[in-house]
């Protein structure tokens, strides 16, 4: 598995403490607000995942599933919604927690889906920032690193829905 990582860019170690400092921040930012955590899975579970324990706050968290990619390495450019809300947002402080964050289409088509549902308000984490690819005017209020435009696997992102138990963020080797 590990033999189609061309390289290493952010280290589980890295990962870990940059979560930690975003957890933090969050924390602060969101003391006495009703905050609820939304996961756009699959590839943001892991960072959910280790991001909630690093929050010190009440809250809750719910899932939505959203698609732009067919098995390959590029976006088809038309979103797809899998799997909704199981919950009403209306009220809360929403924070949409993603794995990356590259041309901006799925981030602006599930902000502009949500603001219609009249949340408390609306911010973003991401894990990974590609400024450079980006084609919709969307940024992150929270970003764990900003990333090359490269291909990227692990800590949640995968290839045909591999490698994602990666525990670090690497460059696949297509």
């Amino acid at each position: 598995m590990h033999s189609n990582v061309k390289k290493i860019l952010i280290t589980e170690e890295e990962i870990k403490n940059r979560v930690r400092e975003l957890g933090a921040q969050i924390t602060k930012d969101y003391k006495d607000k009703k905050l609820l955590m939304i996961s756009v899975l699959k590839g943001s579970v892991l960072f959910i995942s280790d991001l909630m324990r690093a929050v010190d706050l009440h809250m809750r968290i719910d899932f939505m599933s959203i698609s732009t990619y067919c098995g390959g390495t590029k976006s088809t450019g038309v979103v797809k919604i899998l799997k909704d809300l199981d919950m009403d947002i209306e009220g809360y402080d929403v924070l949409i927690v993603e794995d990356i964050l590259d041309s901006g289409l799925t981030l602006g088509y599930i902000r502009d889906l949500l603001l219609k549902r009249n949340p408390s308000s609306i911010k973003i984490a991401t894990l990974l920032d590609k400024v450079e690819k980006r084609k919709f005017d969307i940024q992150a209020d929270y970003v764990g690193f900003d990333l090359p435009d490269e291909f990227v696997i692990g800590y949640g992102l995968d290839y045909q829905e591999e490698y994602r138990n990666l525990p670090y963020i690497g460059v696949f080797d297509i």
